[in-house]
């Protein structure tokens, strides 16, 4: 059986390569009796892989059980999984056959694996790696062909180095590993699965289903959605009910949208005093860029004073430039955000202070020059400064303001 057949079978709804990959091992794994950890996040479909291995194996006419680990109580997870014998414990009225005993020739899923206690990790790996367990109060020694699939989305390594995750069971079970994505990892699939979604609630509530409009779909795809497929189908399902148009633009779909997750935002360090690094990057950012500009500008100059004769063309060409300096000279005049920083600041590198700027003659030049730009435009346009200002790069309203500082007539 192909992947595409394997997705009709299962309702598995996506394109990603990261899937795919996932679903093949799957396939290719179902024929043996290996043992399988599929990690990945809550909420990515991660149900739906022991499935496959359980339906696609020799096991497939022999049970198959699920069970969450983190569901059950501490007390009575040995009770569940292996069973117990009458009088075993208070309320142990009859002898009980555990799911190990009861899928004997089929396949259980443990879900949340790494939610076990300790003590059941070690019943766990004797199962695995014998195929022996003892119901609780027993002594007598019994056995099972069970293939086992476990899945988590917890770090496992991290869990073991903080002594909540036997590291044998961990290499016994993670024989073959299965990683799903996580939904910001299959962009392309977001609006496949809304779509399925939608259409499932408007049958489930016999209503239309609702449509995103281009920017709405934008608003989709850039969300980094930490609960991954069960917070889209949870939203969806909430504005299929709530909403009486059937058309979703972005503006109502923010409405919807949890704050402060944003897929497109770089992450701040936790050991980075945020406020100190804003300061400090804002501050390197703009001397840097007019440090650039500055040499920019005085090779340009060089190149006029050169040419005369090209004034007006290369006054055109590099617009950009004188544009993009004005922008520097007036964030260091009104920064967008406040900056303190000491004369002995350091830079990133920690090697030299930054020094006090010693470019006082070069700024009193560049204050000639730029009165001589603006001159040489408005001779060019005989005047006119809405054509003066379109060759400088600037508003008429910058322009204006420029002439009435320098005075220029």
């Amino acid at each position: 059986m192909d992947i595409q057949s394997i997705k009709q079978r299962f309702g598995i709804i996506g394109n990603s390569p990261i899937l795919d990959r996932a679903i093949d091992i799957a396939r290719q794994v179902a024929a043996t009796d290996i043992t399988v950890l599929i990690s990945g996040e809550s909420g990515t479909g991660k149900e739906f892989f022991p499935k496959i291995i359980h339906q696609m194996s020799a096991r497939k006419h022999g049970p198959y059980i699920a069970v969450n680990c983190g569901a059950i109580p501490e007390g009575t997870i040995d009770s569940e999984l292996f069973g117990h014998e009458k009088g075993s414990f208070t309320g142990a009225h009859e002898a009980r056959k555990g799911y190990f005993e009861v899928v004997d020739g089929g396949t259980i899923f443990l879900d949340e694996v790494a939610e076990l206690p300790l003590g059941t990790q070690v019943r766990l790996l004797r199962v695995l790696e014998s195929g022996e367990f003892m119901r609780v109060g027993s002594s007598k020694v019994l056995k099972t062909n069970v293939r086992v699939v476990g899945a988590t989305n917890v770090n496992i390594p991290d869990a073991i180095s903080n002594g909540k995750f036997r590291q044998d069971l961990y290499y016994r079970l993670n024989t073959v590993p299965i990683l799903v994505p996580p939904l910001r990892e299959r962009k392309d699939d977001i609006y496949l699965l809304f779509r399925k979604f939608a259409s499932d609630a408007a049958e489930k509530y016999r209503m239309p289903a609702i449509q995103l409009d281009e920017d709405a779909q934008q608003i989709l795809r850039n969300f980094r959605w930490p609960g991954n497929i069960r917070q889209l189908k949870n939203l969806t399902e909430q504005i299929s009910i709530i909403e009486k148009n059937r058309m979703i633009d972005g503006a109502i779909l923010l409405k919807y949208m949890p704050q402060g997750h944003s897929s497109e935002l770089p992450v701040l360090y936790k050991g980075e005093d945020s406020s100190k690094f804003n300061e400090r990057e804002l501050l390197y950012k703009v001397l840097f860029d007019m440090k650039k500009d500055m040499n920019d500008l005085k090779q340009l100059v060089m190149n006029l004073m050169r040419n005369e004769n090209d004034i007006s063309n290369n006054l055109g060409e590099n617009t950009s430039l004188i544009q993009r300096l004005y922008k520097d000279i007036e964030e260091v005049k009104e920064p967008s955000q406040p900056i303190i920083m000491h004369r002995n600041a350091k830079r990133f590198d920690d090697q030299e202070p930054i020094q006090e700027p010693e470019e006082v003659e070069e700024s009193l030049s560049l204050e000639k020059k730029e009165i001589d730009f603006i001159r040489r435009a408005l001779t060019k346009h005989e005047g006119k400064r809405k054509d003066a200002a379109t060759e400088l790069g600037i508003s008429e309203r910058t322009l204006y303001r420029k002439i009435k500082e320098y005075d220029i007539e």
